[in-house]
C-alpha cells in the first residue's frame, strides 16, 4: 500500500480554512480548471492560472476525466499548481474504472505532490455520462465509500458533490439528501454543488440538509456557477449533467441569440448578467463562497468576480506569483 507523507499534507490549509479566512464582510470565490488535452491547451491553462492568481481565489480545483482518462495529466498539473503558484489546489478523484488499489495509488500520488485537498466523486461512466453506472469489480460502489478510503489514508481534507435539483440517479430529493448527509457523516468537510441556474434550488438543498441533520447541515455547501458564453456550450453542459435550464433563463438567452445565426456577444452579455445576478442573491442568502466553472478561460469569470467585488488582497502564504495577461 502506498504510504502518504502525512507531515507534508497536514501543513496544507483546507478548503474550510480558506473559506473561514475570508475578511469579515467579504465572500471568497474559487475556480475550477480541467486538465489540458495538448500543449496549446496547457499554455492557455497557465495563462488563465496566472490571471486568477492575481485575484487570490480561496482555492482552485482540477477535474478528473471519466474513467481516469486524464489521470496522469491531472496529477501532474495539480501538483504543478501546488509547487509553482500561491494557489491552494483541490484534486478531483472519481471511483469510475478504478480498483481500490488504483485509488490508493492515486491518493498517494497526490500526497507526494503535497496535495491534501481532494474532492471525492463517484463519477460518470465514460462515453455516456447519463448511462448505467457500473462498479469496478475491485473498486467501490458509492462516493461515501471513497470518502472513507481517502480519510483512512492520511490527513486529507475531503469535499464531495451536492445537487441542488437532485442527482439524476437519485429516486427522490429525500433520497438525494440522505446520500449527501451520508457522505458528510463519512468524513467530508464540505460540498460543492453541481452547476444550477435557480438560486431557490440551492436554498432548498441547504434547508433539506439542515433539517435532516443539523450537525452536517452546518458544513459549507458551496454553490457552483457557470457563466454562460454561448447557447451551444450551455446546451452541451446541460446535456452532460442531466440538469435543466429554467424556462425563464432559456428565454432570456434565446432572445439575445436572435432568430438567425447566434449572436454570441449578446448571449455572452446576458450570461454574465445571469451569473452576476445569481452571485448577488447567493451572497445575500449567506452562501459560504462562490465556485466558478472556467473551462480554462479567465475572462468571463473574472468579469463576474469584478461585478461582485470578490477579488481580494493576497492571503499570508508562501509561494511564487507571476503576472501574465489573461486568456
Amino acid at each position: 500500500m502506498h504510504v502518504t507523507d502525512r507531515s507534508r499534507t497536514s501543513r496544507t490549509p483546507s478548503v474550510v480554512d480558506r473559506l473561514a479566512a475570508a475578511t469579515h464582510g467579504s465572500v471568497p470565490f474559487s475556480v475550477e480548471f480541467s486538465p489540458p488535452r495538448d500543449q496549446a491547451g496547457e499554455d492557455r491553462l497557465w495563462r488563465t492560472v496566472r490571471a486568477f492568481e492575481q485575484m487570490h481565489p480561496a482555492f482552485v480545483s482540477m477535474t478528473y476525466g471519466a474513467g481516469g482518462s486524464t489521470r496522469d495529466r491531472t496529477v501532474r498539473v495539480t501538483g504543478d499548481l501546488a509547487d509553482s503558484t500561491t494557489l491552494v489546489p483541490v484534486a478531483h478523484l472519481t471511483a469510475v474504472g478504478h480498483s481500490v488499489a488504483e485509488l490508493r495509488s492515486m491518493v498517494g500520488a497526490y500526497a507526494d505532490r503535497g496535495i491534501a485537498n481532494i474532492l471525492v466523486l463517484r463519477g460518470d461512466p465514460p462515453g455516456d455520462p447519463l448511462g448505467p453506472w457500473e462498479k469496478h469489480p475491485d473498486g467501490v460502489e458509492y462516493a461515501e465509500d471513497l470518502v472513507r478510503l481517502v480519510k483512512d489514508l492520511g490527513d486529507f481534507h475531503v469535499g464531495v458533490a451536492s445537487f441542488p435539483g437532485g442527482h439524476h440517479r437519485s429516486p427522490s430529493l429525500d433520497d438525494d439528501t440522505r446520500f449527501l448527509v451520508g457522505k458528510l457523516r463519512a468524513g467530508a468537510d464540505y460540498s460543492i454543488t453541481q452547476m444550477f441556474w435557480d438560486v431557490e434550488d440551492y436554498l432548498r438543498l441547504r434547508d433539506r440538509v439542515s433539517a435532516f441533520d443539523p450537525e452536517q447541515g452546518a458544513k459549507p455547501i458551496i454553490p457552483e456557477i457557470m457563466p454562460i458564453t454561448s447557447l451551444r456550450s450551455i446546451d452541451r453542459a446541460v446535456e452532460l449533467s442531466g440538469s435543466e435550464l429554467p424556462a425563464a433563463v432559456r428565454a432570456r438567452l434565446a432572445a439575445a441569440a436572435g432568430t438567425g445565426e447566434e449572436d454570441r456577444a449578446a448571449v455572452r452579455a446576458v450570461g454574465i448578467e445571469l451569473a452576476t445576478e445569481m452571485g448577488e442573491r447567493l451572497i445575500a442568502e449567506g452562501a459560504p463562497g462562490l465556485h466558478f466553472i472556467t473551462l480554462n478561460f479567465a475572462k468571463a469569470t473574472s468579469e463576474v468576480v469584478a461585478n461582485l467585488g470578490l477579488a481580494r488582497p493576497a492571503p499570508a502564504m508562501t509561494g511564487s506569483a507571476t503576472g501574465v495577461e489573461s486568456a
